[in-house]
């Protein structure tokens, strides 16, 4: 018979892991032992193929953009396709991947059979968008966040995608927790999952009514960048969601006590979601191809979410830094919260000294992106033992977090030097026009910021590979 206790209790003793543990609440999200863990699994294994896809076109992309290695590319274009694809897998499938993993183990258990059609749908999607440069790969449109490739086969599949995450957002609305739970850490983040489903619900809501309602005479970049403006602020508030509730259960796992009271993490997470509902209303107030709808939803984006991460970021952060870990397997955990920490703040403070296009607005957006991603990468070290996995530990799993958000610090901090230069935003090659040492050095640093961030990437498919190979003992 096994003795081996789980590597993360239910409720960890913050005692064993502390000199003196710090008062306050702990944040845990129950994991179930059913039919569910399966269809959980399929949304990993979604996730990884995203992030190994999103990998191997990052490669070819910032080498594209790195002075001297362009050289060796084809053509401008060629950075402008795997551009599309690199945002499309590493943003939009493996977030709405990493949303069906959260959303499978989260609630109760119904409605699992809509969880696996969403699932297929959702893959077959992203098969079709991910052959599409090798198949049918049309005019690459840089449209801001969702750049499609205009051919018929990547078109359908991104169509074909987005039922998909509507069929998830179904299942996970129907089988969310009733309203009876008691006012605790597991309920506050319980309702954060809540939450970010109710914010991607209205994100594939402005999605439809933008298609319904634009012009028929635009074309091109114009029409693409409407269509997804709306939705795409409102994603934004999901991908929020999701960041904070698994930034206090990384906390709560390593054996923090968090400070914020759940009644205020609640409502931190009520204020964060609040902001997603100006959305419908720049709808019904302006035309879609107005200025004034574009720029509602900018300020909700700004004003909505931002009050509720600087509190919640601090209580893990410092509810972390409290704890002296014994336990190996929750060294990845802190390693991955930390960083994500770390990376999103990077990205926000390069958010304010934006002016006009260059490449300071990708730098901008590179770390709050990463932070999310971080953030999930967490989670999934969080999860893999209650899917049947070995936890990840051992140096390999606790450097790969800092592997990984050191290079995408490098990489935007390479663009934010060569941003105040005045160096344009998605272009490469010679279209760069890198003028004087300095803009080609700080293009070099995002270069190999971008080799080291891409090598942290592929860290966490191995990392995770590995434990998934070596199947948690049980108890007979």
């Amino acid at each position: 018979m096994n003795t081996h206790a789980p590597p993360f209790p239910e409720q960890p003793a913050a005692a064993a892991n502390t000199l003196a543990a710090p008062s306050g609440a702990s944040y845990q999200l129950s994991l179930p032992r059913d039919a569910r863990l399966s269809l959980a699994r399929g949304w990993l294994w979604l996730g990884l193929a995203a992030l190994i896809g999103s990998g191997l076109f990052s490669v070819l992309l910032v080498a594209s953009r790195t002075p001297y290695v362009n050289q060796w590319l084809p053509t401008s274009n060629f950075f402008h396709i795997a551009l599309v694809l690199h945002v499309d897998l590493s943003v939009l499938v493996w977030f709405v991947a990493m949303a069906g993993l959260l959303w499978s183990l989260h609630g109760q258990a119904r409605a699992t059979g809509l969880g696996w059609l969403a699932l297929w749908i959702t893959g077959s999607g992203t098969l079709a968008m991910a052959l599409a440069p090798f198949l049918n790969p049309g005019e690459p449109i840089m449209a801001n966040y969702i750049p499609v490739l205009e051919s018929s086969l990547f078109l359908t599949g991104l169509v074909v995608f987005g039922l998909g995450a509507t069929l998830l957002v179904l299942r996970s609305l129907r089988a969310a927790p009733g309203m009876g739970q008691p006012l605790d850490g597991r309920g506050a983040l319980n309702f954060g999952l809540n939450a970010a489903a109710v914010a991607t619900a209205v994100a594939l809501l402005c999605f439809a009514w933008s298609w319904i309602v634009l012009p028929t005479s635009l074309h091109g970049k114009a029409y693409y960048e409407i269509l997804f403006w709306g939705g795409g602020h409102a994603l934004q508030f999901t991908w929020t969601l999701l960041m904070l509730v698994a930034w206090l259960w990384l906390a709560s796992a390593c054996g923090a006590r968090i400070v914020l009271s759940p009644r205020i993490t609640l409502l931190l997470l009520l204020l964060a979601l609040a902001g997603v509902f100006v959305t419908p209303v720049a709808y019904l107030a302006h035309d879609v191809a107005s200025v004034e709808h574009r720029n509602l939803l900018t300020w909700a984006m700004r004003l909505g979410g931002g009050p509720a991460i600087v509190p919640v970021a601090l209580a893990a952060v410092i509810g972390v830094l409290a704890l002296r870990l014994s336990d190996p397997a929750l060294r990845p955990l802190r390693a991955a919260l930390l960083s994500s920490v770390l990376l999103f703040a990077a990205g926000g403070v390069i958010g304010v000294f934006i002016h006009g296009s260059n490449v300071r607005i990708p730098a901008h957006y590179h770390g709050s992106i990463v932070g999310v991603t971080l953030a999930l990468m967490g989670a999934v070290y969080r999860i893999l033992p209650a899917l049947g996995y070995q936890a990840p530990q051992g140096r390999l799993a606790t450097w790969q977090p800092w592997t990984y958000g050191l290079g995408q610090l490098m990489h935007i901090i390479g663009l934010v030097w060569s941003g105040g230069y005045g160096v344009q935003r998605k272009v490469a090659g010679s279209d760069q026009v890198l003028r004087s040492t300095a803009e080609i050095a700080g293009m070099g640093l995002m270069g190999l910021g971008g080799l080291i961030a891409i090598i942290g990437g592929l860290l966490f498919v191995v990392v995770v590979l590995r434990s998934m190979r070596q199947p948690q003992a049980r108890s007979i």
